[in-house]
């Protein structure tokens, strides 16, 4: 029989994921918050990276005040979208949607032009439109699940 692993060792070999946490903020007209990154050649929902040790829906808070100047308060998760290993990407990434509420349609939004070009309200399904492909299914579950008031799971291909 083999003995068990010190707890560091079993923790060691576990697989990780990198995890990515965003908001889900509308208008009074239901138009959704999109944004567009100057190093990325599409538009993505406001939030970032998960840094170490920090929880997703603190880092959905710092992110949204980071790119939009907007302090809001990460209230229920609408989604968690798995995407696999792809590319040059070894490791799944794990990104969470946290409903951000709606904000009022005279809300100013201070762009941190270090990392975006951009931003726009615009309807759901142009918001999908505009969206990389891989990101767009997470968008459509949040909204689904902010209607319902279920959170869902969506998993892409490896």
């Amino acid at each position: 029989m083999t003995a068990p692993l010190p707890p560091e060792e079993w923790f060691a070999q576990l697989p990780t994921a990198y995890l990515a946490a965003s908001a889900l903020i509308t208008d009074p007209q239901d138009r959704v918050l999109i944004v567009d990154p100057n190093y990325r050649e599409h538009w993505t929902l406001p939030g970032g990276v998960v840094e170490e040790n920090e929880p997703p829906h603190l880092a959905c808070e710092r992110e949204v005040a980071e790119e939009v100047g907007l302090r809001l308060t990460a209230g229920p998760i609408l989604a968690c979208h798995w995407n696999g290993p792809s590319g040059v990407r070894p490791r799944a990434f794990v990104s969470f949607v946290f409903d951000c509420g709606t904000v009022p349609a005279d809300t100013t939004i201070t762009l941190q032009y270090e990392e975006l070009d951009d931003f726009a309200f615009v309807s759901s399904e142009r918001a999908m439109a505009m969206l990389h492909p891989s990101i767009a299914p997470r968008l459509e579950a949040a909204i689904q699940a902010r209607k319902t008031g279920q959170a869902s799971y969506v998993a892409s291909p490896r």
